[in-house]
């Protein structure tokens, strides 16, 4: 007796992927990531690849965000290096400045006082935004915040109160991601 299969896996070659051409080429959502100071190479891979998967305009690496090529990078970017649009900025707060002029509401992703818990957000659809992650220990720079629009958190119930930044990345993009699928 042969059993068949409910759910089976699909191979690569059927997922449909757009090329990276057509990837470059189409509509990104409103969404800039800003990493400022992340020290592991493997979370900066980490969060090229989200932002290939949620379609993001651009990633800007800041301070001692280390820059592609480098190889513990693609270990975890697998090729999203070259899908997604890049720049280094030396100043993560200079960066929010210019940013907030262009017309992006300045978003950083941290635990302080008076947040806003990313299961209450309310945001309007198409509206730029800029998201602002910090270093793995030190977080987002307390000028960065004090500068922002809107401090998010994401609400946790166990021990250590913390994210992996990657990690935590990919929880607040998918929610954005939400946010803006219908209005493209």
């Amino acid at each position: 007796m042969t059993m068949r299969l409910k759910n089976r896996k699909l191979k690569l070659w059927e997922l449909e992927r757009v090329s990276e051409e057509e990837f470059r080429r189409q509509k990104k959502f409103p969404i800039v990531v800003v990493l400022d100071d992340i020290r592991s190479l493997n979370n900066i891979g980490s969060f090229f690849r989200t932002a290939d998967a949620f379609n993001v305009e651009k990633i800007y690496l800041c301070g001692i965000t280390a820059c592609p090529p480098h190889k513990d990078i693609h270990k975890t970017a697998l090729g999203s290096t070259e899908s997604v649009d890049w720049e280094h900025v030396q100043s993560a707060l200079e960066l929010c400045r210019k940013l907030r002029n262009d017309g992006y509401t300045i978003c950083s992703i941290e635990q302080a006082e008076n947040t806003s818990k990313l299961d209450d957000l309310s945001f309007n659809k198409g509206q730029p935004v800029a998201l602002f992650f910090g270093n793995e220990v030190n977080g987002v720079q307390q000028e960065v915040v004090d500068a922002s629009d809107i401090v998010l958190e994401i609400p946790q119930f166990g021990t250590k109160h913390s994210l992996n930044v990657s990690v935590c990345g990919g929880v607040i993009l998918w929610e954005f991601f939400k946010l803006n699928k219908t209005s493209n």
